[in-house]
């Protein structure tokens, strides 16, 4: 389901509680974060009406309005499915008018196949955001989704904030962190903060995220071979509009160190929509591949993949039929990747 179609759905939803008894309302926004192959796709369902038809994995709502003052159903079933009966879950809400909502659906579904079983929940926060409390900062809500990571810290090492996040817990939430319009390296890190396991670039200033909020969300598995073979673990930021984008691995550290490419500049312009350009230095020619990736990290387009001599190349990339969305791009030589963001308006 694309953007459009979730701005219906927000519609529809509007449209049918204008028209009934409902007098109060709370603010809803719906995350699908369950890696289970299982709940792939699933239908959503409030009371009897049909939310969201066939929500995949790593997709996520807009904010819309849900009846409050009075409980609800919310039910999880397969895909295409007619009615709520068999639900694979059900859960019962009582929102509270006037209140912004969060609800990840996340864990496990079917047990087989999966180490560690983190059964399937709703993960509901009610201290939603839908812009930053100031104007000047980037409001980041960051829940642990991924059932076979550990409980670890987040350490900022570019801008030097340190700890920002301590003993983050599977199925937590870290509240908002109220974070300058900057760009930033964040360091996941084993509970004692010794040991770094992976770190991610948050491109906030870049994506021109001042003055909105969003949800970072560890999403997929350490592990995915003791997961049936899932999805692999990331960070994703969900925008208040319903966009899902896949941080990228930050390796800046490793390609400074290798001296392979340096002096890699942020594609301009960006945002665009129809071309930019990505601009990197060669320190030493050999064979140097450009990827394009989307929101879930699938390739979209390899734009070079070829020997490149020494010196500065400036590679093209036309965003063409794409839609609208946060894309990734990799730049890769001998084993050694740096990413970087890019925001394609349409």
């Amino acid at each position: 389901m694309n953007k459009l179609n979730f701005i219906i759905v927000a519609l529809l939803m509007h449209f049918f509680i204008a028209g009934s008894a409902f007098s109060q309302f709370a603010r809803v926004q719906v995350i699908h974060n369950s890696a289970d192959r299982a709940a792939a796709e699933v239908d959503i369902w409030l009371n009897d009406i049909l939310l969201l038809d066939n929500f995949k994995f790593r997709q996520a709502t807009p904010f819309v309005d849900a009846p409050a003052g009075v409980p609800i159903t919310i039910s999880i079933q397969g895909p295409n499915s007619k009615d709520t009966v068999g639900a694979l879950a059900k859960f019962t809400y009582t929102l509270e008018a006037g209140k912004k909502y969060i609800i990840i659906a996340n864990g496990i579904v079917i047990p087989t196949g999966y180490n560690p079983v983190k059964p399937f929940n709703l993960y509901v926060y009610d201290m939603g955001r839908e812009g930053a409390s100031n104007a000047n900062n980037v409001d980041v809500l960051a829940f642990h989704g991924s059932t076979d990571a550990p409980t670890v810290d987040v350490v900022e090492s570019l801008v030097g904030a340190g700890t920002i996040i301590d003993n983050f817990e599977y199925g937590k939430y870290a509240g908002y962190l109220e974070l300058p319009n900057e760009n930033f390296k964040l360091d996941i890190k084993d509970e004692t903060g010794s040991t770094t396991v992976i770190s991610y670039s948050a491109p906030l200033k870049d994506l021109n995220l001042k003055g909105q909020s969003l949800v970072l969300m560890a999403s997929g598995f350490l592990n995915p071979s003791n997961n049936n073979n899932g999805a692999g673990f990331g960070l994703f930021a969900v925008l208040n509009d319903g966009t899902v984008a896949a941080l990228p691995v930050s390796t800046l550290s490793n390609v400074i160190e290798n001296s392979f490419i340096n002096k890699l500049f942020t594609n301009y312009p960006n945002p665009f929509s129809d071309e930019t350009v990505i601009s990197f230095n060669v320190e030493k020619a050999g064979r140097v591949a450009v990827n394009i990736y989307d929101y879930r990290g699938m390739l979209v387009k390899t734009l070079i993949d070829e020997i490149l001599s020494y010196g500065e190349h400036k590679i093209k990339f036309s965003s063409n039929n794409l839609p609208s969305g946060i894309y990734t791009y990799k730049i890769i030589k001998d084993y050694n990747v740096l990413s970087g963001t890019m925001s394609v308006v349409k």
